[in-house]
């Protein structure tokens, strides 16, 4: 039986070349596909034009549906701030979410990695269910042409903040953001210093992006300054602590000069106080970075609840005061459960727990849904 058709936006021009070659076609052929492709215009294959009908029809015989790489099945939309959180569906059945998230003129879209997580952070839905399996390179840039079509351009900023450990899906997520910042017609065109990975802390990834030799920018979840607080939010720190952690990421800014931005989420009563503010001040001395300080955004698993804003105020202050650049962050999407991982649970528990959204069981089990923990592929 014939494998599931690959994903065009996983092709690169040499493979699409190749295939109109094959076929006696003109090399112009293959610039016309990939600019109607990558300008997020078309949502099938009939949608493109410049191509003549019998080709059209070869390339949806012999690539996957491009509708079907995503659908949307949900969404929400923040009326205050304009943000939009669409519910994805996978060809096959599977669910993630990306974010689109407006700042002026300007949009930014935060794309997932994985199907769920097997990362555990408390504060995240994502992680509830485990993960399901690593998204394919063309799943992940089809969330970034998805909204270049939903907003009617193409995005001015791509973080790969969703679902998922980006770091454990690693060949798929670099070929996924190579891609998007690959110039037209070869991809979005996306600035490579305006493509974010974000990870929990997975030292090996860290290092190994170090050595790529691309601008993208590295963020890391940071959430608390020490091992004893850490590694009750973040599982991952018992495999890789903060000592250690950090290391790695200075040594990324100094091979690569890249400065990195640690997210930093305000949990009322747990991380918020001056005691931690200075902890954090002590860990990031002499290290050009960033702090991100984000106010709890909060899930019914999770009994924390963000402090008010004055304390988080006051937090940013006394990091500022200490000589660490820290912004904070205005929540987005609070007023609808919209945090991260809670509408794919929804439309889950909708559907029925554990069921995909075509109604059948994944077929994984418990300890292939946490495999991707263990390498970085």
């Amino acid at each position: 039986m014939a494998g599931p058709r690959k994903s065009a936006y996983s092709l690169g021009a040499d493979e699409l070349a190749a295939f109109f070659r094959e076929r006696g076609e003109p090399a112009f052929r293959a610039k016309q596909a990939l600019e109607t492709l990558w300008s997020g215009r078309a949502a099938s294959w009939d949608g493109f034009k410049t191509l003549p009908a019998a080709l059209r029809a070869e390339l949806a015989a012999h690539f996957a549906d491009l509708d079907g790489t995503v659908r949307r099945v949900g969404l929400f939309e923040d009326p205050e701030t304009g943000t939009r959180k669409p519910l994805l569906e996978l060809a096959d059945g599977n669910l993630v979410e990306c974010v689109l998230i407006p700042a002026g003129d300007r949009w930014t879209v935060c794309v997932s990695s994985q199907v769920g997580c097997a990362c555990g952070c408390a504060f995240c839905a994502s992680g509830l269910s485990g993960c399901e399996r690593n998204l394919e390179s063309g799943e992940i840039a089809a969330q970034a042409v998805w909204a270049a079509r939903e907003i009617g351009r193409r995005p001015d900023n791509v973080v790969f903040m969703g679902s998922g450990e980006p770091f454990f899906n690693y060949a798929n997520v670099l070929a996924a953001a190579r891609r998007l910042n690959a110039a037209p017609p070869e991809g979005l065109g996306i600035g490579a210093r305006k493509i974010t990975v974000s990870t929990c802390g997975v030292v090996p990834g860290i290092e190994r992006f170090s050595r790529e030799g691309t601008q993208f920018e590295l963020s890391v979840s940071l959430h608390a300054p020490t091992d004893a607080l850490r590694s009750r939010i973040m599982p991952v720190n018992d495999r890789w602590p903060i000592r250690e952690l950090v290391a790695a990421c200075r040594a990324h800014t100094e091979r690569t000069g890249r400065i990195v931005t640690f997210e930093y989420t305000l949990v009322e009563g747990f991380n918020d106080s001056p005691r931690e503010a200075a902890a954090l001040l002590a860990l990031l001395r002499g290290f050009p970075c960033r702090a991100n300080l984000i106010p709890l955004n909060p899930v019914p698993e999770f009994p924390g609840r963000a402090p008010s804003p004055r304390a988080c105020e006051a937090f940013r202050a006394a990091l500022e005061r200490g000589g660490l650049n820290a912004t904070l962050r205005r929540s987005k999407g609070r007023s609808a459960e919209a945090a991260c991982g809670q509408l794919r649970r929804r439309r889950l528990a909708e559907i029925g727990a554990g069921r995909t959204a075509d109604g059948q069981r994944p077929k994984t089990s418990a300890a292939e849904r946490t495999a991707p923990m263990a390498s970085l592929e």
